[in-house]
């Protein structure tokens, strides 16, 4: 099944400043979830965020908070246990784009919650991280074993455009080149 822009959500989870020095590949990670929130946002597909106990961990991480339209506080690992969460996501889109930190714990519970809640969960692994590659590939094996998607960023990109012929498409290409 391939995207849809129309009923695609970005969710970045946890993507935040005091966590970002712990994280294996940060930058690389960073970088990524930045430019797909920037073709998200070209694309109309709506950029939302939790942030974990952001009194310890602080904000989104610039420049990725200037491509997110709402944050959702939370103190779950999965945000979907959190009060409320469902109902913030933007209404009538049941595929859920996930990125974020730590692929093998928030990331992953985040994941496993939507699928329970019967959303198509998509795990965007090149825009994701944790503190050890180790537990960013047991992470990721275990989301595929739970049966949410796994693809890259470029790959949603080009997806949710399905054609060249997008009016969005030259932007889009800038970012990905």
């Amino acid at each position: 099944m391939l995207l849809n822009a129309a009923d695609s959500t970005l969710l970045i989870v946890d993507m935040q400043e005091r966590l970002q020095p712990a994280i294996s590949q940060a930058m690389e990670s960073a970088a990524v979830a930045h430019k797909l929130a920037q073709g998200a946002r070209l694309l109309d597909v709506p950029v939302v965020a939790t942030q974990h106990s952001s009194a310890a961990l602080g904000k989104t991480i610039a420049p990725l908070c200037e491509s997110v339209q709402s944050v959702f506080q939370k103190r779950h690992f999965s945000a979907v246990r959190e009060p409320g969460f469902e109902a913030w996501l933007p209404p009538a889109r049941r595929t859920i784009l996930v990125a974020g930190w730590e692929a093998h714990v928030c990331v992953l519970q985040t994941i496993v919650g939507l699928l329970e809640l019967n959303y198509h969960a998509v795990f965007v692994t090149d825009a994701a991280g944790s503190r050890r590659p180790a537990d960013h590939y047991a992470g990721l094996r275990r989301i595929r074993a739970s049966g949410a998607t796994v693809i890259t960023a470029e790959m949603a990109l080009f997806e949710w455009m399905e054609t060249c012929d997008h009016p969005r498409f030259r932007d889009v290409l800038q970012l990905v080149k």
